[in-house]
């Protein structure tokens, strides 16, 4: 933003179409699902917005839209961190205990996390735009909606097939990511041809008409002067993919070595067999991210006083993540821990699974979803709520005897769609809006598509399991 990229990728934009269904497809749902799928942690709503403000949408609305669309997109955020960082790193004993490959499992659940959402996620793009024409159209209806659904569909499906590919043949890491830059690609050009385009424009009403919690309180919607080119703009993003594919893949061998690159602690606290590996060449954080970071100041030219306000505005939004983090891995960590105790007592989360397992029966995977949006909706991270939930799903789904891959695929998910809702990226996205005061208005309404959504998961996830019979990695009940 400060170097004026962000302004330049907002005129190019504003210059594919008028239409604030097309714009709002292109930019809040597959703009949004590329950052999220590079950076997460509520950053696509906190950028998206304002791209759409700057594009003339009320702030309110923009709000609304690009929460809604940071959903399918999230478990596979910040290069697979609700995966890889999230789900994994809680699963370690639960899969020693069945004796599960932990690569195989994460494969596994790689793959059932996408082929649900991917189903539901075709028609995320028109519930955004019906959401949107109900509640900022002049006509205060679905019917605009309707119109763009053949668009709103194709786009749809422009993202899950990547998505779902990806996921199935590359793990965690680059389903978003890529799937999003393939499809932005894509519905670009379509938009650009008129391929599926509406016959009319569809705009909101004049800003006079607007009712008063439309608009911002303050104009924090700027997104700065354009200074540069499209392409020297899109750079960073494009690096950024390019280098992920690259160090991903393992038969170009890079993986190798930078997995290689550790960090050891063993005997942690002076507790025998407590060890802990830090990976911190293969660390998303580390490369790419830091490195195109440093290498972005020289691609925009940046002064060093630019420079050094982008890192102080970047540590203050990373710092609520942080320590959500922090807190959760520690709690986690303590509650898996637990069962190592004199008494010979379960840990928490046994004693936890199976209360649950008890109170539930073959109901649970009803539960299940509703849990994962619990996790994130109160911790404002799909990664902490599967750090949280993730083991307990497992446990719960193996004493009930259900496909535990099913289980811990739908706590993802439901930790996704949660992101709709959570109070802290609804407090970024207003604040970069300015829509100071909507908070409680835009999680009322966005309540709507969250539970469309988890009611299409459910149901899916139930038809899998009790249609279907699908099992990825069948196990017998085990003795926690």
């Amino acid at each position: 933003k400060l170097s004026g990229a962000m302004a330049t990728i907002n005129n190019g934009f504003n210059g594919i179409t008028n239409d604030r269904r097309i714009q709002a497809i292109i930019i809040g749902f597959m703009f949004g699902a590329f950052i999220e799928g590079a950076a997460g942690f509520g950053t696509p709503a906190a950028l998206a917005g304002p791209l759409m403000v700057g594009l003339g949408f009320p702030p309110l609305a923009a709000a609304m839209v690009a929460l809604i669309y940071n959903s399918v997109p999230v478990p596979y955020g910040a290069v697979g961190t609700p995966i890889s960082g999230g789900a994994m790193k809680t699963l370690g004993d639960s899969l020693a205990h069945a004796n599960i490959d932990p690569e195989m499992f994460k494969m596994a659940l790689t793959q059932w996390v996408a082929i649900p959402n991917a189903i539901v996620g075709i028609f995320v793009p028109l519930l955004g735009i019906a959401i949107m024409c109900r509640f900022f159209g002049k006509e205060r209806s679905f019917k605009p909606a309707l119109a763009v659904a053949p668009f709103a569909i194709f786009a749809g499906l422009v993202f899950v097939i990547p998505y779902v590919l990806i996921a199935s043949y590359l793990g965690p890491d680059l389903p978003s990511l890529l799937g999003a830059f393939i499809g932005l690609g894509i519905i670009i050009f379509a938009a650009k041809n008129g391929f599926l385009m509406p016959k009319d424009n569809w705009d909101f009403p004049a800003k006079e008409e607007w009712e008063a919690n439309w608009k911002s309180a303050e104009d924090t919607g700027d997104v700065g002067e354009a200074k540069m080119g499209l392409i020297r703009a899109w750079m960073p993003y494009v690096l950024i993919a390019l280098i992920l594919v690259v160090t991903r893949i393992p038969s170009l061998g890079l993986k190798g070595v930078l997995a290689s690159q550790s960090l050891n602690l063993n005997g942690v606290l002076g507790i025998e067999g407590l060890d802990y590996a830090l990976k911190w060449a293969y660390l998303p954080g580390t490369i790419p991210f830091i490195l195109v970071a440093v290498i972005t100041n020289f691609i925009h030219g940046m002064s060093p006083a630019k420079v050094v306000e982008s890192w102080k505005i970047t540590f203050k939004q990373i710092t609520g993540a942080a320590i959500a983090l922090f807190a959760g891995v520690a709690m986690v960590q303590l509650m898996l821990k637990s069962g190592t105790n004199p008494a010979g007592l379960d840990s928490m989360l046994t004693t936890m699974a199976k209360s649950v397992a008890n109170l539930s029966g073959q109901a649970y995977p009803v539960i299940a979803t509703l849990v994962g949006v619990l996790g994130s909706f109160m911790s404002g991270s799909a990664t902490v709520s599967n750090l949280l939930f993730a083991s307990l799903q497992f446990q719960t789904a193996n004493i009930l005897q259900m496909p535990e891959v099913i289980i811990v695929a739908i706590q993802t998910t439901g930790a996704a769609l949660g992101n709709m809702i959570c109070v802290n990226n609804v407090v970024a996205v207003c604040a970069t809006v300015g829509c100071i005061g909507a908070e409680g208005l835009i999680i009322r309404r966005n309540a709507i598509p969250a539970f469309i959504y988890y009611l299409a998961i459910t149901a899916v996830a139930l038809v899998f399991m009790y249609v279907l019979g699908i099992d990825p990695i069948p196990l017998d009940t085990i003795s926690w």
